[in-house]
C-alpha cells in the first residue's frame, strides 16, 4: 500500500493552487479587462451599427445616390433583421434566468 506523506499532499496543494492563479491562456488581465455588461452592450452596439447601416443603405438605394442593388439592400436589411431577434431572444433568456434566480429558496 501506498502511504502519503504530508510533504508530498502539501506540495500538491501548492502546484494546484499556482494552477489556479495562473491566468488561463488569451485573457486579458488589468484596467482592459471586460466584463459581462461590456460585453452585452458591444453586442447591442454592432446591432445597432447593423441597423442603421441597413436603414443608409435603403435611403440611398430609395432615393437613387449609390450604386448598390435591391438584392444587396435586401440581404442588409435582412441581417439587421436577424441580428435584432437574436439580440432580443437573448436578453430574454438572460432576463428568465434572472427571475429563475431571484425566485429560488435560500
Amino acid at each position: 500500500m501506498n502511504e502519503i506523506s504530508p510533504q508530498q499532499l502539501l506540495s500538491q496543494i501548492r502546484s494546484m493552487n499556482a494552477e489556479l492563479q495562473a491566468p488561463l491562456p488569451g485573457s486579458v488581465n488589468g484596467p482592459e479587462q471586460s466584463g459581462f455588461g461590456d460585453l452585452f452592450k458591444d453586442a447591442i452596439q454592432q446591432v445597432n451599427e447593423t441597423q442603421m447601416h441597413a436603414s443608409g443603405m435603403k435611403r440611398d438605394f430609395e432615393m437613387g445616390t449609390s450604386d448598390t442593388s435591391l438584392a444587396e439592400v435586401m440581404i442588409a436589411s435582412q441581417k439587421a433583421d436577424l441580428s435584432f431577434r437574436a439580440m432580443t431572444e437573448v436578453r430574454n433568456k438572460l432576463v428568465n434566468a434572472y427571475q429563475e434566480i431571484m425566485n429560488m429558496p435560500v
